[in-house]
C-alpha cells in the first residue's frame, strides 16, 4: 500500500489534460452548473478557515455548509491579531492554493497520493461539519474519491485527479469576482475582504486585490504545471 501510495503513475496525454480542463471550465462558466459545482469550492473556502484556525492556535467549534452555496466556519480565540487576520485571509485563497498544490503532485506524477490526500482532508473536514447538508456534502465529495482511487481503473483515476485540480484552479476565480460584484453593489458587508479591512486597517479592496492575485497566479502557474510547460 505505501509503494501505492508513493508510487509514481503514468500522465494521461496533452490532449486529454485540455479535455479535462475544458470539463472543468464548462463546470466553472455556466451559472446553472455553477451553482452546483460551487458546492465543492465552499468545502475548500470553509476548510481552508478551518485549517488556519486550527494551525494558528484556535479553537474551532464547527463548520456549516448551505445549500445556497454559502458556508459558516466558527472559531475561539484572540478577535485580533495574526491568527485571526490569517483564517479570514485563508478561505477565499484555500481553493486556488488547493489546486497550486494538486497541480504539483500531478506534475510529478503523484496521482495516488493526490487522491488519497483529497479523501483524508474531506474525512478531516467531516469531523467538523454541524448540519446535516453540510456532512451530506462532504461525504458525497469522499465516496467520489475513495471510490475513484480503489476501484477505476488507473486512466480514469488519472482524468478524475486533472478534472477536478483543473475545477479547483479555475473555481478559485470565480468567486473572488463575485465577491467585488456584490461589494460594488452594495452587499456583502461583512464578506471576508471587509473582516480582514476592520482587522488591520487596511482597505477591503486591497484585500479583494490580494484574492484576485492568488487566484490568477494559481491558475497561470497550475495551469503550465499541468499543461507541463
Amino acid at each position: 500500500m505505501w509503494d501505492r501510495l508513493t508510487g509514481i503513475q503514468t500522465p494521461p496525454a496533452l490532449w486529454l489534460v485540455i479535455v479535462t480542463g475544458v470539463v472543468a471550465l464548462a463546470a466553472v462558466g455556466p451559472r446553472p452548473l455553477w451553482r452546483l459545482s460551487r458546492n465543492a469550492v465552499t468545502i475548500a473556502h470553509e476548510g481552508g478557515h478551518g485549517l488556519l484556525a486550527l494551525l494558528t492556535g484556535r479553537r474551532l467549534d464547527g463548520i456549516r455548509l448551505h445549500s445556497d452555496t454559502s458556508g459558516v466556519t466558527v472559531s475561539r480565540g484572540k478577535p485580533t491579531g495574526l491568527g485571526m487576520i490569517l483564517t479570514a485571509a485563508a478561505g477565499y485563497t484555500a481553493p486556488s492554493l488547493l489546486g497550486l498544490g494538486g497541480a504539483a503532485l500531478l506534475s510529478a506524477h503523484r496521482i495516488t497520493l493526490l487522491l488519497w490526500a483529497a479523501t483524508a482532508l474531506l474525512l478531516a473536514m467531516l469531523v467538523m461539519i454541524r448540519n446535516a447538508y453540510g456532512a451530506l456534502t462532504v461525504v458525497v465529495s469522499g465516496a467520489a474519491f475513495v471510490l475513484v482511487s480503489w476501484l477505476a481503473p488507473a486512466e480514469v483515476q488519472a482524468v478524475f485527479a486533472y478534472v477536478v485540480v483543473w475545477f479547483l484552479l479555475l473555481g478559485g476565480v470565480r468567486p473572488v469576482f463575485e465577491l467585488g460584484a456584490k461589494r460594488r453593489g452594495g452587499g456583502a458587508p461583512d464578506s471576508d475582504a471587509d473582516q480582514l479591512g476592520r482587522l488591520t486597517h487596511v482597505h477591503p479592496v486591497a484585500w479583494l486585490l490580494l484574492f484576485h492575485a492568488v487566484a490568477l497566479c494559481s491558475l497561470i502557474g497550475g495551469g503550465r504545471w499541468l499543461l507541463g510547460l
